[in-house]
């Protein structure tokens, strides 16, 4: 009796491998669903990727997955993932004291006054570039720097879609680059690597691809009539308001010199960003006058400018263009990524468990034989997610995914694979004119997307020479023994 009761349970449990149609059942479904959900309609992305993870989970239920496998599966993916979701935590708390000491405000402040009429495609990706950096947002740096280089440019006659252009590839450079960035550190979640070890990986992509960026937009700003002189009303403005709501110290810039600090010694992360948290909170009690109860609530709620209490200012008359650029930041500005991640998790969770991943990922790899064949297949991927959804975090998340065991099995670094996903998903997406960062970006700047999208040079660059790598074999780092024993330990 007690034989047949094992036999019977055995024969519940027993799975079996998914058939190649019912793996990519899942995948097809969301492509259409977020497509027309979000694409089309409109609709947040959220519900859609859990109604997708439902199909997955039916197809999983097929091939003999218990809900409790499921459910573990999706844990496991969230805790492996829980660490880079304390960085972006932390990024919240850092930003909000940032903006509250007058770190990001000053760094803005000398950098916006640095605009040469004679290189203004150069200075305008420079800047911007160097905005997006310390602050980690391209929409950010877009909305305030961004519009005020485009006021400038067409006072001094110079093509808008250019400046466009080279303004939205300066911004995503430190969208890709910046250890603020929410994209930065989903890529190392994705492909199974650590967040500064991802950044210096980026460089080799990053570099040639900013180097021929920046000899483009110097050749045609050469051709740039730069014997008009111009003094942009919003960037006169913005200086005032913020010359009347800080007090400018060089100490301010300490942390950022912290985290820079941390990056480059290669220090744990989460400790260095608190650590720079705390001195900025100091600061803004110090230099600024801020009470300790609105620096507490910068760190969760983010920093807004009715917290600042200097005479001559006035909140109520601040510029709509100055509030968008300093109210920011806090722990809650990171909980829609956080729970979007999760809901990204719950699909890739399920299809791994199920065996579809594998089953996909089988298929494309009889077909990229080679390094350069894999990296091609996960740009194709980035780019494909980029299309149909819009959305930068699933163009990261899905194909992270998708190929993580494959770089592994082909004793690839997993940072070639985070690399790749920044190269082909983070930045291509503002290129899409669907996308919500397409539709951003032009209401922005006044410019339709395609208009500047040749202009946007850093944005399509970068994945073309992590192509040109894969085949070379230059630039792509190789599993040292120990790792590929750690990686197969890992894997059993």
């Amino acid at each position: 009796m007690k034989h047949e009761k094992k036999t019977k349970e055995k024969k519940v449990r027993a799975k079996r491998a998914p058939t190649f149609l019912e793996a990519i059942i899942p995948i097809i479904a969301m492509l259409v669903i977020l497509t027309i959900g979000k694409g089309v309609l409109g609709y947040s992305t959220e519900p859609l990727l859990i109604l997708v993870a439902i199909i997955a989970a039916i197809i999983a239920v097929r091939v003999g997955c218990t809900w409790d496998e499921m459910l573990d599966e999706i844990s496991q993916k969230i805790a492996k993932g829980m660490p880079a979701i304390l960085i972006l935590i932390s990024v919240g708390a850092l930003v909000g004291t940032w903006m509250s000491a007058g770190t990001i405000p000053m760094m803005i402040y000398y950098g916006v006054q640095i605009v040469n009429p004679n290189w203004m495609l150069l200075t305008a990706f420079l800047i911007t570039a160097v905005v997006s950096v310390v602050t980690g947002t391209s929409w950010g740096s877009v909305a305030t720097m961004g519009v005020a280089l485009m006021g400038i440019a067409g006072a001094l006659g110079v093509s808008l879609p250019a400046t466009a252009g080279a303004v939205i590839a300066g911004s995503y450079f430190g969208d890709k680059m910046s250890p603020l960035s929410d994209t930065t550190n989903l890529a190392p979640i994705a492909a199974g690597s650590t967040l500064y070890e991802h950044i210096g990986h980026m460089f080799y992509t990053t570099i040639p691809a900013t180097i021929v960026s920046l000899i483009v937009y110097a050749i045609v700003g050469l051709g740039a009539d730069a014997s008009v002189g111009v003094t942009s009303d919003a960037v006169t403005s913005m200086l005032n308001q913020l010359d009347v709501m800080y007090s400018w110290n060089i100490l301010l810039l300490l942390p950022v010199v912290i985290v820079l600090a941390g990056s480059l010694m290669q220090l744990p992360t989460i400790p260095v960003m608190i650590g720079s948290t705390i001195v900025a909170g100091a600061e803004a009690i110090i230099f600024q006058g801020a009470s300790l109860k609105n620096v507490l609530t910068s760190t969760v709620s983010g920093f807004n400018i009715t917290m600042i209490e200097r005479a001559g200012f006035d909140a109520a008359t601040c510029d709509a263009s100055v509030q968008s650029l300093l109210n920011r930041g806090g722990m809650n500005s990171i909980m829609s990524t956080t729970l979007l991640v999760f809901c990204a998790f719950c699909f890739a969770g399920i299809m791994s468990k199920a065996g579809c991943l594998d089953v996909v990922l089988k298929k494309i790899l009889s077909v990229a034989k080679s390094t350069g064949s894999l990296i091609l297949a996960t740009v194709a991927s980035c780019i494909t997610m980029a299309l149909t959804t819009g959305n930068s975090y699933l163009s990261i998340l899905i194909p992270g995914e998708m190929f993580r065991d494959a770089y592994r099995e082909r004793g690839l670094a997993a940072k070639n694979l985070s690399r790749t996903l920044e190269d082909a998903g983070t930045v291509f997406v503002p290129l899409v004119p669907w996308s919500a960062a397409g539709a951003y970006m032009t209401a922005c700047l006044g410019v339709e997307t395609l208009d500047y999208l040749p202009w946007a040079i850093l944005c399509y660059t970068g994945f073309i020479f992590a192509i040109i790598y894969g085949y070379t074999g230059f630039g792509i780092a190789k599993l040292s023994d120990e790792e590929k024993k750690n990686a197969q330990v890992s894997a059993d």
